[in-house]
């Protein structure tokens, strides 16, 4: 069983936590400990995992992640107005190889996965997106990944997989589950024109850093839409982080990154949140435990609603443009907007699940004005092909 391979939580964490008062977190979730075993996960809605393996980093790390750290400042933060359980399964050291921290990376989320559980990866490389993103195999059809970084990460033909080009093992392995992939936050001079222009020609979608900082609810949309997010640190501006080396002065400050978190827990269909590529420093710990803090306070908020389920809570839009009569929906609720995409009701029952397509308000005002919204147009074209 893969799960015998998790290590538990550090002493040095269980005594800060019995310090803490009874609202704080660390109070009120099941630990894996090396004297009561595993927590039951019958009753868990989320499990936090962490994953030291750095061994395929694209810049190798000098130190291995201190997961403890940032679990003593996730801890110490006070709960929400919360009904989900919340367990943390300890870590996952490295393996023999960095194939068989793969493969139980893999067989964990797939377990977890299987029992409607939630888990928030605390890993040190990005790299282990890949194995989480295969742990859907044969549990979800299509998946939608969304990554929150500077890079596209696909890294060169030949290269092996890394922490920078972890994509292009995704999008080439077979079996091919990845339907669509969603970029957050890319910024334009860490990305070579050939990545951008590869982007466009898989109808991938992209968000530049700049954009979002002047509307960070840009991405709230493809965060609904996504099954899996991936955050990479390295995206976050080097003055947040309390260091700057391998970071950028450029990038999301801590209040951006934590909206972000917050949107992703709030889709009904994110089933996995990683958090990677941090370093271990004490401001670093900080904001890492506030975006998964954001993550579960979004997550004790989710609304399950479809226009499809129940008309009358929406209000239904049919705006007609010169090529496409286009079908928007409002959520009279959330004030959400989503737009049908006729290319998806194709017979492969793999699509049907996407056929409603999250959008905001102004893809619905731009469509008024008779001009298609990218991202539904992104979509469509994915729907033939």
């Amino acid at each position: 069983m893969a799960f015998d391979f998790l290590v538990p939580i550090e002493d040095k964490v269980l005594a800060h936590t019995e310090l803490l008062p009874s609202q704080a977190l660390g109070k009120n979730i099941y630990k894996h400990t090396l004297r009561d075993g595993l927590p039951v996960l019958a009753i868990a809605s989320i499990a936090i995992v962490g994953v030291r393996e750095s061994r395929n980093a694209f810049e190798k790390k000098i130190e291995k992640l201190d997961t403890s750290s940032i679990r003593i400042e996730l801890y110490k933060l006070l709960m929400g107005n919360w009904n989900s359980n919340l367990v943390d399964m300890g870590d996952i050291e490295e393996g023999d190889s960095v194939e068989d921290t793969y493969f139980v990376v893999k067989e964990i989320v797939a377990g977890l996965l299987e029992e409607n559980i939630a888990p928030i990866i605390i890993g040190a490389t990005q790299d282990i997106t890949y194995p989480a993103y295969r742990a859907f195999d044969g549990i979800t059809d299509m998946i939608n990944l969304v990554a929150v970084d500077s890079r596209f990460d696909f890294g060169m033909e030949d290269e092996l997989i890394s922490s920078n080009s972890y994509m292009s093992k995704i999008i080439t392995d077979k079996p091919n589950n990845l339907f669509n992939f969603s970029n957050i936050g890319y910024q334009s001079y860490f990305n070579a024109q050939e990545e951008i222009d590869l982007m466009e020609r898989l109808f991938f979608d992209a968000y530049r850093l700049g954009d979002l900082i002047s509307d960070i609810t840009l991405a709230e949309p493809a965060l609904r839409n996504a099954h899996m997010v991936s955050l990479d640190a390295r995206a976050i501006r080097a003055g947040e982080m309390g260091y700057s080396n391998g970071f950028s002065p450029n990038g999301f400050t801590g209040r951006e990154i934590c909206a972000i978190a917050r949107y992703a827990g709030l889709s009904d269909k994110v089933s996995v949140f990683g958090v990677y590529e941090m370093d271990n420093s004490n401001q670093s710990s900080q904001l890492m435990a506030q975006i998964i803090w954001y993550f579960i306070e979004g997550f004790n908020f989710r609304i399950t609603e479809s226009p499809y389920l129940n008309a009358d809570a929406f209000t239904k839009y049919t705006v007609p443009t010169e090529t496409e009569q286009l079908v928007f929906y409002k959520s009279h609720l959330t004030q959400r907007f989503w737009v049908e995409v006729p290319s998806l009701f194709a017979s492969d029952t793999k699509l049907e699940s996407s056929s409603l397509l999250p959008c905001t308000e102004k893809d619905y005002l731009d469509a008024c004005d008779q001009n298609i919204p990218e991202r539904w147009f992104k979509a469509y074209k994915k729907g033939f092909n």
